[in-house]
């Protein structure tokens, strides 16, 4: 099959996440929606037609949870890849990870999002949290590249 034969349908959906940091936090949501719905991730969604990464990244963290950030970097992508018990693809996602600095707001849940709030590394780990795609690995990774940055500066 050629790219020519492909539906939309049958290609990944690119997509962006806000990864915000606030000291040794990051902001997550529980998503409402399918994929992964019920679990915590980073805000995000779909990249509009002309739209940068990191424009869809703010506009999706502010639609999600009413906070403010400042895109700084974009540091990783990740495949989301879900299958059902038989195999079948479900949802392919590749999630583009922009890393932003908080500005203003309080984490509110809203538009996608059934809750919205702060979490540390160690909640990852020492709470029964049920994480979407990565989340733990991007969040490490994340406060490292803050952290890396804090100290250039």
């Amino acid at each position: 099959m050629n790219d020519a034969t492909l539906t939309v349908r049958q290609r990944p959906i690119v997509a962006t996440i806000a990864v915000v940091t606030a000291g040794d936090a990051v902001l997550l949501v529980r998503r409402a929606n399918p994929p992964d719905a019920g679990c915590w991730g980073f805000p995000g969604g779909k990249i509009e037609h002309g739209e940068t990464v990191w424009e869809a990244a703010v506009r999706e963290l502010e639609e999600e949870t009413g906070v403010h950030a400042e895109a700084l970097n974009t540091f990783t992508a990740v495949d989301a890849i879900d299958r059902d018990a038989a195999g079948a693809l479900r949802h392919h996602h590749v999630l583009i990870a922009v890393l932003c600095r908080y500005q203003s707001g309080t984490p509110t849940a809203r538009s996608d999002a059934l809750e919205a709030r702060w979490f540390t590394l160690s909640e990852f780990d020492e709470a029964a949290v049920t994480t979407s795609f990565r989340v733990a690995e991007v969040a490490r990774e994340a406060l490292a590249e803050y952290r890396r940055r804090l100290a250039m500066t």
